[in-house]
């Protein structure tokens, strides 16, 4: 009984979510559009959480060089560590980490913010003045995650391969041009376009659940933990499942 209440609470918070999806479609798609809202949402998202991700970057590709570098010592292939180092950052490290750390960030954050606008009443104040609080908050916010993770991935990307580059010098002496060509030669359209543009779903999932479980947050203070947990937690299944249908499809068109 116990797991047939699962699968129905399952179901119906998917079917929730597909329903709040529909309607930021219809809602994005029309006009009246709050710009001076979704411009200090990007500014807002995309600052806070540029800290954070350029030292996640710089700390991965750091790690990650130092890692590989004894093994690919001992096979005598040291030569090829900019390259294998890029790839794996570009098509896959970089984008998935950085929107794990965006889900965290922002994604708890939004869900918090709108919980509290909830459970305070705030939100149905904002209806009752004829103001439509789906258009200011939601829109706004899933726009903005959608335009702002992508940049942040690119900035990501980059500030990895930088700490790869001191990785390397570690223990070697290799100038950054010679680093630079190295690392991008071995980059083809199928590595660097795929990657970039999951980041877009990446953003969109995190806004779109983070939204979601704010703007339905019930039960006081304790359902705003609850949807900022939830939205964490959420967000992070959804960019691994992205993840997995975008390898997937890029698998099947022959990009890599």
């Amino acid at each position: 009984m116990k797991e047939r209440s699962t699968w129905e609470s399952f179901f119906s918070s998917a079917g929730a979510l597909s329903v709040f999806t529909g309607r930021f479609a219809v809602q994005a798609t029309r006009g009246g559009q709050e710009l001076r809202e979704l411009g200090r949402q990007c500014f807002v998202i995309g600052y806070q959480s540029l800290p954070l991700t350029a030292l996640t970057g710089f700390i991965m590709g750091l790690v990650l060089t130092i890692q590989l570098r004894p093994s690919l010592l001992d096979y005598g292939v040291e030569s090829q560590l900019p390259s294998m180092i890029s790839v794996a950052v570009i098509r896959e490290l970089g984008p998935v980490i950085t929107a794990l750390i965006f889900a965290g960030k922002i994604g708890s954050r939004i869900g918090a913010e709108l919980g509290s606008m909830r459970v305070t009443e705030q939100i149905d104040a904002m209806e009752v003045s004829g103001t439509n609080p789906f258009k200011f908050l939601v829109v706004t916010r899933v726009l903005a995650c959608t335009l702002m993770l992508p940049a942040l991935a690119l900035i990501a990307d980059a500030i990895a391969l930088y700490g790869s580059y001191l990785g390397v010098n570690i223990k070697g002496n290799t100038s950054f041009p010679l680093f630079y060509r190295q690392a991008m030669n071995i980059l083809s359209f199928g590595d660097v376009v795929p990657a970039f543009l999951k980041t877009f779903l990446f953003g969109f999932a995190v806004g779109i659940i983070g939204c979601f479980e704010g703007y339905f947050s019930k039960k006081g203070t304790e359902g705003v933990g609850r949807s900022a947990n939830s939205a964490v937690v959420t967000a992070s299944i959804a960019v691994f499942i992205i993840d997995l249908i975008s390898v997937l499809v890029t698998d099947l068109l022959n990009l890599n």
